[in-house]
């Protein structure tokens, strides 16, 4: 299969300065979206050492384990989910240390939605509340499941989703990369199918585009043009946040 993928970051209207970082390494098949927090030297720096550690770790496994990113078996038995979790787990540890040695650093952290494609199988590692979506034969998924006070609530039957959207607590998470040493890692893998697209997003865009939104402009149109769409979509409605997406098509 084919994959071709495309990502896009923008301050937003509101920001003064941009804390998201993202990746996306078409020959690794590796796809990152990374939501700093922790104030403008904090947020930006948390965001990129994720992103940077993540990829290394990766590369580093391909270099000594090309076999197992070449041929990477059935699904359930892949040993790269845990190669990808260990990345995660890696970048975890990488941002608490360098808080520990810089004050202006402390309490820094970041999510992290990283997604592994290779030969029919995608592995999701999530932390946090950035999102993975999956647009398949006309349907759209949210395949990450938010780490946030207000998806607590929505699951406790407090609020609505609807309510939950305009929360003033809903950018407040409840799991972080970085804030601790170590992070429990959601881990989540899916076959894909030819024609999937996988949309990988910080909640500067999912909270101001919906789903069906999502998924009209995401399989419409070449996918060198969809993170702008989305992009400047967010923007119109008032772009509070910074925004982020990755857009990945496999052919």
């Amino acid at each position: 299969m084919k994959i071709s993928a495309r990502g896009l970051t923008d301050v937003g209207r509101k920001r003064d300065h941009n804390e998201d970082s993202f990746l996306v390494d078409e020959g690794l098949g590796l796809f990152v979206v990374a939501d700093g927090m922790g104030g403008h030297a904090g947020g930006g720096t948390a965001s990129k050492l994720a992103v940077d550690t993540i990829q290394a770790r990766l590369r580093e496994a391909h270099a000594a384990e090309p076999r197992l990113f070449e041929e990477p078996g059935p699904l359930s038995e892949s040993g790269l989910r845990e190669k990808l979790r260990a990345a995660v787990d890696a970048a975890c540890a990488a941002i608490y240390q360098a808080a520990q040695g810089d004050s202006n650093l402390a309490g820094m952290g970041t999510t992290v939605t990283a997604v592994l494609v290779r030969d029919g199988c995608a592995w999701v590692a999530h932390v946090g509340d950035s999102r993975c979506y999956l647009a398949r034969k006309g349907h759209i998924y949210q395949i990450s499941e938010d780490h946030s006070l207000v998806n607590e609530q929505v699951k406790a039957g407090a609020i609505t989703a609807d309510e939950a959207r305009r929360s003033r607590f809903k950018n407040i998470i409840t799991r972080s990369v970085g804030f601790e040493e170590a992070v429990q890692v959601d881990m989540m893998g899916l076959e894909t199918e030819q024609g999937d697209v996988l949309v990988i997003c910080c909640d500067g865009l999912s909270n101001l585009v919906g789903d069906q939104e999502l998924l009209d402009l995401a399989t419409q149109g070449p996918v060198e043009e969809v993170p702008a769409r989305l992009v400047a979509l967010a923007n119109d409605r008032g772009g509070d946040d910074n925004i982020t997406v990755i857009v990945v098509r496999v052919d």
